[in-house]
């Protein structure tokens, strides 16, 4: 007993700070079972789990605070204890702890609010491109009202505490070093036992992925996401063997004009096209950030906010049954850029390792074409600097003083002040990326000088601020603005172009990175990956609508097709016009793979786990199917595969 007690004193701050986190962090969860209440999957047993799970993972978090706080505990002389060092040290570090922890919570509800999940590899990427994020915070967020609010209440919380003589308890008790030692040592075992066998995917016991995240917390979902920011697909995933997995891609990949260079494992075919004229069209094409299909008239949308979109689509190639490949800019960029499904963990675009690889623009090059990429924000986010300019692509961007590598040969241009109108968190409105990227265009027309400019645009992105007066929708009050702005911006630019000497030789291509959301109550959403594909030439590309299932990866392959070109592909995707085009879509999320063939959807998880599903379009969900096992080969397939030639350089 009176070793009890003297423990209970000089570690009462530490016990008392841990049931204030248990308590908010129930809190939290609570919040988050309302507010996706009609989402979930509730009953008193899966209400019993998710809190039971959710206090585990809560007990997880605690163990390395315990480990910190024991072992400053276990090394300070007993005579110091009480002392002015004592009490500096431990009222500072409760105090920045706490402020930390009250600022996780505010954090986990903003980032639900976008995301719909807790802590993902979204948040390890915002910790490394503080500018924008914290520009984008403080556009998006009154920050004048939240920060006082996370100082007040953790000064309440702090008053608390010491008010109930939580310190006087800490600083009084002389507990001798031996009596030290089995705090520490316990909380070593329960902090390994966590770090070595307890995964962030251990929580995913539902088919619901509400149920699942809501389980989850954010602080462990943080550093599991910092941890595994990198998957080997034999590792984590349900693998065959290499040569049965080439020889189902390769038997998707042939086409009647293919003819594959090399019969190792490997996809390098060669594509003849007995119309070749060598025509040469200059190609804008530009990546909207976040143009979901559903934004569309032309998928059933009613409020009229891509006016141009659904002009210029009965005009052109436009795809209406075409999807994402994931959920970021970084997988749309990689998808067209690399024509390749979306290997586990980070997008290619951010690993090493990759510079010098085979994509479009080796293509483009291949015909005399000059390159370049534009970018309204610093290309040092997302690496895409890094990307584009180690794959052929001259760099236009509003860099803010970082420089490209050494290793990069590639020029770069800043885009300069007097060429901005209206600028946010994320970069220069896309009128003024546009206006960039036709003064680019005359310049290298006076050239003769065929052209592929790629623009990636920024203007459909939180904080929704755009240039005032330009469309009925005030300017930072919701995504319908940003939307319709964006479409706006696209309308002018195609009508500056008009006028244009290279207009009539150009072939303007429109596609979305990614939509607007990805987040639903299934393990993928299947609908929230469904985007559009514009592809418009006057009197170079004919007019038609296309129903045939495709990916994002198909755009520039079927774009080579109408252009009837011969060309070395490396890719994984075709031509969808062809006779011999085998319908299927590849979408994913950081760790869930999948592979959807008409309403059926494969889905590869970690862990060596797979699911197949039955999808309803009309309700958007997954009905679980028995497996079937040609299915789920054809799935491991495309992403073992992918996976095996980036990790050989085999995409160089």
């Amino acid at each position: 007993m009176q070793v009890a007690s003297y423990l209970s004193k000089r570690y009462a701050l530490l016990l008392g700070f841990s049931g204030w986190f248990l308590l908010f962090s129930l809190l939290l969860r609570i919040v988050f079972l309302v507010w996706q209440l009609n989402d979930l999957e509730l009953s008193i047993f899966s209400l019993i789990k998710i809190l039971g799970i959710g206090l585990f993972f809560d007990i997880g978090v605690l163990s390395f605070l315990f480990v910190i706080s024991t072992f400053y505990i276990l090394l300070i002389p007993q005579k110091w204890i009480g002392s002015r060092l004592d009490k500096l040290l431990i009222y500072s570090g409760f105090s920045l702890t706490l402020f930390i922890f009250v600022f996780t919570f505010f954090a986990e509800i903003t980032f639900w609010e976008e995301f719909k999940c807790r802590f993902n590899f979204v948040a390890v990427d915002y910790l490394i491109y503080t500018f924008e994020v914290v520009q984008n915070i403080h556009e998006s967020y009154p920050l004048y009202v939240l920060i006082p609010s996370m100082l007040l209440i953790t000064g309440v919380i702090f008053f608390y505490f010491w008010k109930k003589q939580f310190f006087i308890e800490t600083f009084s008790s002389r507990i001798s070093f031996k009596k030290r030692i089995i705090p520490f040592g316990v909380s070593i075992i329960v902090m390994s036992f966590y770090t070595l066998f307890i995964t962030n995917s251990s929580a995913e016991w539902s088919t619901n992925r509400y149920n699942n995240e809501i389980s989850k917390a954010g602080v462990y979902s943080f550093f599991a996401e910092l941890r595994n920011n990198k998957l080997d697909f034999k590792t984590f995933y349900t693998s065959i063997s290499d040569e049965e997995a080439f020889k189902i891609v390769r038997t998707n990949l042939q086409e009647e004009n293919a003819r594959f260079i090399a019969n190792d494992f490997s996809i390098k075919r060669k594509i003849t096209d007995s119309l070749d004229t060598n025509k040469k069209p200059n190609v804008v094409f530009i990546l909207i950030e976040s143009m979901s299909g559903s934004f569309m008239s032309e998928f059933g949308n009613q409020e009229k906010i891509t006016p141009f979109l659904d002009s210029i689509a009965n005009k052109s190639l436009f795809f209406k049954n075409l999807y994402a490949t994931g959920n970021r800019t970084v997988r749309g960029m990689e998808a067209v850029t690399l024509s390749i499904p979306p290997t586990p963990g980070q997008s290619i675009v951010k690993r090493p390792n990759n510079a010098n690889l085979y994509t479009i623009s080796n293509v483009f090059k291949s015909k005399n074409y000059q390159c370049n990429f534009f970018y309204g924000g610093d290309g040092y986010f997302d690496n895409m600097n890094a990307f584009y300019g180690g794959n052929g692509f001259d760099i236009y961007d509003r860099g803010r003083g970082s420089i490209l590598s050494d290793a990069i040969k590639t020029t770069r241009h800043n885009i300069e002040d007097n060429e901005v109108t209206f600028e946010n968190a994320w970069g220069i409105c896309d009128e003024d990326i546009y206006n960039k990227m036709i003064k680019v265009a005359d310049e290298y027309h006076q050239k003769n000088k065929p052209f592929l400019n790629f623009i990636m645009t920024t203007s459909n992105h939180r904080p929704y601020t755009y240039p005032s007066n330009k469309i009925d929708i005030p300017s930072g009050t919701g995504r319908n603005g940003a939307v319709k702005y964006s479409d706006y911006a696209l309308q002018q630019m195609f009508a500056k172009a008009k006028n244009k000497p290279w207009f009539k030789n150009t072939i303007f291509v429109f596609v979305a990175d990614h939509c607007a959301s990805s987040a639903g109550k299934d393990e993928i959403d299947v609908k929230n990956y469904q985007i559009p594909a514009i592809i418009y030439g006057q009197n170079l590309i004919q007019p038609q609508k296309v129903t045939k299932l495709c990916s994002q990866i198909d755009v520039f392959p079927t774009l080579f097709g109408q252009l009837h070109w011969s060309y070395k592909s490396n890719f994984f995707g075709t031509n969808i016009l062809t006779n011999t085009y085998k319908e299927r879509a590849l979408i994913g999320t950081y760790l869930k793979l999948a592979c959807k063939t008409n309403n059926n959807v494969e889905i590869l998880s970690n862990q060596k786990k797979n699911a197949n599903y039955k999808w309803n379009p009309v309700s958007n969900h997954l009905l679980l199917l028995p497996e079937k096992k040609s299915k789920l080969y054809e799935t491991i397939a495309w992403y073992q595969t992918a996976d095996y030639l980036y990790l050989n350089n085999k995409l160089k």
